[in-house]
């Protein structure tokens, strides 16, 4: 598996000539820039930059890739996964699956918060969910994935107004939490199903966008309450890597804090 290689191509086919300052001079044949106008940019060989994308040279030097990253216009995330890539890695045999366990400590308190709160697991399974979770989405509960839901269940697309973009922003959370540990049974059994059942998330995985989940306001369009607009903050868990706490509050005062306690006495 070149991830290397395969990330570094398609950053390079999403930047326009425009983008990076180069004349859009003749006939072009492929999307984005020329691997040569990449090396140029990043001041390394056409040929070293081939062998790169080719995954001939697995390991090039932090100083390279960071000339990379400022060629292909990557951020402070994709520049972080992008040096994470090309850190050796140490040889490993390929593993069985993890189960993730919510510490018993996080289980009870989110059982006694009175906000919409659940446990995300390292592939955004949903570990553990309190009433109220439930109730603004039955599918926040133990045992769902929140990344299939999104792509596959039309109820929850229902849910969320511009659940594209939602789901592309989920798509990049992804990649960003997943890393290289793309041995994983759990791993390769989420991205190949919904490869296959998504022409959307085949799309999405495809442009190799790296995000960090962060806690932005989420929209919601309930069946029983209507609109909801809701803060989400997402709390890593000491003790449990991977696992994420997220809790959704509404800002007091609003029709979404009313709404939310009408759902909590439903």
């Amino acid at each position: 598996m070149n991830l290397l290689g395969d990330y570094v191509r398609a950053r390079r086919e999403l930047v326009t000539p425009d983008q990076a300052g180069i004349p859009a001079t003749g006939v072009r044949r492929v999307r984005g820039l020329r691997r040569e106008e990449v090396a140029l940019l990043a001041g390394i060989s056409t040929d070293y930059y081939l062998r790169l994308e080719q995954g001939r040279d697995r390991n090039p030097s932090p100083q390279v890739l960071e000339s990379l990253a400022r060629a292909l216009l990557l951020d402070d995330d994709a520049t972080a996964y992008l040096l994470h890539l090309g850190a050796k890695q140490p040889g490993r045999r390929r593993r069985r699956a993890r189960k993730e366990t919510v510490p018993p400590g996080a289980a009870k308190l989110i059982g006694t918060m009175p906000f919409p709160a659940y446990v995300e697991g390292r592939y955004f399974d949903v570990l553990a969910a309190n009433a109220l979770a439930t109730a603004v989405s039955p599918r926040l509960v133990a045992g769902r994935n929140r990344l299939r839901d999104m792509f596959l269940d039309p109820a929850e697309q229902a849910l969320l107004p511009r659940w594209e973009d939602g789901a592309a922003g989920m798509v990049a959370g992804f990649r960003k939490s997943v890393g290289t540990d793309t041995d994983d049974p759990r791993f390769i059994e989420l991205v190949g199903e919904l490869s296959l059942a998504s022409p959307l998330f085949a799309r999405l995985w495809a442009r190799h966008d790296v995000n960090t989940c962060a806690g932005t306001p989420k929209n919601l369009d309930h069946p029983q309450v209507g609109e909801l607009l809701l803060n989400r903050e997402r709390l890593s868990l000491a003790g449990a890597p991977g696992q994420t706490l997220v809790v959704m509050h509404p800002d007091a005062g609003t029709d979404s804090a009313e709404k939310l306690s009408l759902l909590a006495s439903l």
